[in-house]
């Protein structure tokens, strides 16, 4: 049975196909949470917390995307809701400077794509995987947003509270560092600049 046909039988509320839906998804949500709050007790909840969200808003699911999609973008809201009452208790790191240039990551995916694939391709992926999981956290946050989440810089900016600069210049550190890690374990792909967004919020 498809995704679609799963999500229909569910919003008719047959419940077994809705926890086949989770079944299907749920360790890519777990991973989405865990690369944003790096914890994983808290990554348990939050992701549980998404799909709690979904079954409550299945009705208001239109298809125009998969569900898959759906449920992360749920997942990511539900875990910048967490990591923003977690800032407002234990502040903020430091500024980072605007100098930073842009470094070699795979293009921004395609929002009607599967968030986690770059995370899911054999040796590569892993590699990927393991450098993301040692930058800090605040820098893999906001590469998960921008890369795997696929958020614009405006959005990214919104959901973290702060503005366009400190979006630009928090990626383009996380991207430096991640390229510098990559190299020291030898899996550097050659990857080049991302493409330039084509909303024009965020500087072309």
């Amino acid at each position: 049975m498809t995704d679609r046909e799963l999500v229909e039988k569910a919003k008719a509320g047959d419940q077994s196909a809705f926890e086949q839906l989770v079944l299907d998804n749920q360790n890519k949500v777990y991973s989405l949470a865990l690369r944003l709050v790096g914890d994983r007790e808290e990554a348990a909840d939050l992701a549980q917390e998404a799909f709690v969200k979904a079954w409550q808003g299945l009705a208001s699911f239109q298809g125009e995307s998969s569900f898959a999609t759906w449920v992360y973008r749920l997942t990511t809201n539900v875990c910048i809701d967490h990591l923003r009452k977690k800032k407002r208790r234990e502040g903020v790191e430091a500024v980072v400077s605007l100098d930073d240039t842009d470094s070699g990551w795979a293009e921004p995916v395609d929002r009607e794509s599967d968030p986690q694939r770059l995370l899911e391709r054999s040796e590569r992926g892993q590699a990927l995987a393991r450098g993301l999981d040692r930058l800090p956290d605040w820098q893999r946050q906001v590469l998960v947003l921008r890369e795997l989440s696929g958020l614009s810089y405006q959005e990214i900016g919104e959901k973290l509270d702060i503005d366009m600069g400190t979006v630009k210049s928090r990626i383009a550190r996380a991207r430096l560092n991640l390229r510098k890690i990559l190299l020291e374990d030898g899996n550097f792909f050659g990857y080049g600049p991302s493409k330039p967004s084509k909303d024009k919020t965020e500087g072309g």
